[in-house]
C-alpha cells in the first residue's frame, strides 16, 4: 500500500508560517488501521512530493516500511519504492488525491481516491472512499481490503 500525504493521510491543509515548519494533522483511525494492516502482513509506503519532520515522525510511530519525502517525480519514486520491496505493479494499492498522484495510480494494481480527491483522480480511480482524506480515508480502505480477504479482526479492537 504506497500513500500520499497532503490530502490523503492528511486533510491536506499546511501551515504557512515563517517561524515554524508546516504543520499537518494526521487522523487516529488511519493510524490504528494502518496498525492493523502491518499485523496482518501489510506493507506500506508513504511517497510524498513534500518533506516534513512530522511525516518522518508519524511514519516511524506506524513503523511504515519506505518513507519517500520531497519527491517531485512521483512515478520515479514508485519505482523506486516497488524496487525496493522486491513487488510489481500488480501487488499495489496507491491512494491519491491530486494530479501528481495520476503516474502511480495509472500502474499500479488498485487505484484508490479520496473521497475529495479533484475530479480527474477519481476518474482514474477503480474506488472512491466514502471519508475524505485525513479523515479516516485510509482505514476506511484497509478494513475493505482485510474485509474481502478475510483477514479483518475488530476482535483485536475490543469488538465482538
Amino acid at each position: 500500500m504506497i500513500l500520499d500525504v497532503d490530502g490523503v493521510l492528511t486533510d491536506g491543509r499546511i501551515s504557512a508560517s515563517e517561524d515554524e515548519e508546516s504543520v499537518r494533522w494526521f487522523h487516529v483511525h488511519d493510524g490504528c488501521a494502518i496498525k492493523h494492516w502491518k499485523r496482518r502482513g501489510g506493507l506500506t509506503a508513504i511517497l510524498s512530493a513534500r518533506s516534513g519532520r512530522d511525516v518522518a515522525r508519524r511514519a516511524a510511530e506506524l513503523g511504515i516500511d519506505w518513507v519517500k519525502q520531497g519527491v517531485t517525480d512521483k512515478l520515479a519514486g514508485y519505482d523506486a519504492i516497488l524496487s525496493s520491496a522486491s513487488c510489481d505493479d500488480a501487488a499495489v494499492v496507491y491512494l491519491g488525491d491530486d494530479l501528481p498522484d495520476l503516474g502511480p495510480m495509472s500502474r499500479c494494481a488498485w487505484p484508490v481516491a479520496v473521497g475529495d480527491a479533484v475530479p480527474t483522480v477519481k476518474r482514474r480511480a477503480q474506488y472512491v472512499t466514502r471519508r475524505a482524506g485525513g479523515c479516516g480515508a485510509v482505514a476506511e480502505v484497509i478494513e475493505l481490503i482485510l474485509r474481502k480477504q478475510n483477514r479483518w479482526s475488530p476482535a483485536q479492537f475490543g469488538e465482538k
